[in-house]
Formats: structure tokens, C-alpha cells, sequence
């Protein structure tokens, strides 16, 4: 039995290390809604378009670093104090959604599922911490920013920044980044295209938070 865990680490590795340079077509939750699509007149196939890290503007890079893990550049994948105080207020009864970095995010976006479960966390962590030794933190945000859910059916920065914005994604300015960072906890609840004005104060918050982060300066730190 021991050696299924080990085939599928393996199995993982050479994965990581095959994608470390060339686009990554799909992800977990790109073929299971392509999946449910085919049976489903509710369910919209997958809009996706790989963009490279060189096309896309400063401010999307730093409007989800902004907006979902602003100590991106010094964790090794996991966020340990952010995730201590987050599994602190579950033991005292508090839902919260917070402590997942952008790694742990990407983890769950390529190989694992949907929902809350200790196993899938545990799961995502191990990931994760893989993924930061094999992948530098430039590529980590690189393969994010095209797989991460914009919309119901947008993944990724290229797909979302044309049928969302009707914008080509170079074009994307600061406040665009801000507004598509925005949605991005509940991409199929908020809509980038028509935002409400819940969306539009997280945006204005993410505006202020790229600034208070240090600005583009703050990509440095990711070489």
C-alpha cells in the first residue's frame, strides 16, 4: 500500500517540474466544471487563455498579492501565523476564511477540490510547500493569475480581462487589477462586469492596500 502514496508523489514532482516552464493547459476545477458542463445547461464550459508573467501589467501582479496574501514574498507556502489565528477562531466557534496563502490557493486550484475538510487542508499544505521548493515565487504567481476563477466561466487573467472588462490584458490598469482582485473569494457571486458596491469598496480597499504594501516596489522582493 505504501507504494501508491510514493507513485503519486512521484507522479507529482515530475508534474511540477515539467510545468515549471511550459503553460499549464487546465487545472482541477477547470475539468470538473468542463465536466458538469456536458450535462449541465446551467454550468458554462471553461474560458481560459494563458497569459505569460512578462504580459501582465505590475498592478494585477500586485493587486492579488494585495488582496489575498500580502506576505507572499516571505512565506515557504504556508502562512503559519495567519493560519494559527485562523484554526485559534475556529476552535472558538468563529468562521473564517482566512490563512490560505496564494500557494495553498494555487495547490487547491490544480490537484484537489472543492469544500472544507481536514484532510483536503492537509493535503494543500503538503502541496504547497512542494510547490515552493520547486517552483520559484515568480512562477507561482504566474500559474495563479491564469488559473485562479474571475467568473463563472473566466479563469485566468487573459480570459477574464477580455470578456469580462472587454479590455486586452495588457491594457489593465490599476483599478481594473483592484476590481478583478475583488472577486475573487466568490468569482461565481460577484460579477467584475456589473459590480456591486460591496465589490466596489473591496476594490477601492485593495487600491489602498497595494499602496500601503510598498507598490510595485514590492514585486522585488519576489527575484
Amino acid at each position: 500500500m505504501w507504494r501508491i502514496p510514493l507513485m503519486l508523489f512521484v507522479a507529482l514532482c515530475v508534474w511540477l517540474l515539467i510545468f515549471r516552464w511550459l503553460p499549464v493547459p487546465t487545472s482541477a476545477f477547470m475539468l470538473r466544471q468542463d465536466v458538469v458542463a456536458i450535462f449541465s445547461a446551467d454550468v458554462p464550459f471553461v474560458r481560459h487563455d494563458w497569459v505569460s508573467l512578462d504580459e501582465i501589467p505590475r498592478p494585477m501582479q500586485l493587486a492579488v498579492i494585495a488582496s489575498e496574501d500580502q506576505r507572499f514574498a516571505e512565506h515557504w507556502g504556508v502562512d503559519v501565523e495567519a493560519t494559527t489565528a485562523a484554526i485559534n477562531a475556529e476552535l472558538k466557534g468563529r468562521k473564517t476564511g482566512g490563512g490560505s496563502t496564494i500557494t495553498q490557493q494555487l495547490a487547491k486550484n490544480l490537484f484537489l477540490w472543492q469544500g472544507r475538510s481536514y484532510v483536503r487542508k492537509g493535503l494543500e499544505w503538503g502541496i504547497a510547500g512542494l510547490i515552493e521548493i520547486l517552483w520559484s515565487k515568480d512562477r507561482i504567481l504566474e500559474v495563479y493569475l491564469n488559473t485562479a476563477q474571475f467568473g463563472k466561466a473566466d479563469y485566468g487573467v487573459g480570459a477574464a480581462a477580455q470578456n469580462l472588462l472587454n479590455k486586452p490584458v495588457g491594457k489593465l490598469g490599476a483599478a481594473d487589477a483592484a476590481l478583478l482582485a475583488a472577486v475573487l473569494p466568490a468569482p461565481t457571486k460577484f460579477n467584475a462586469a456589473k459590480p456591486s458596491g460591496y465589490v466596489r469598496a473591496r476594490q477601492s480597499r485593495i487600491l489602498r492596500q497595494m499602496r500601503s504594501i510598498g507598490g510595485a516596489a514590492y514585486l522585488q522582493k519576489l527575484d
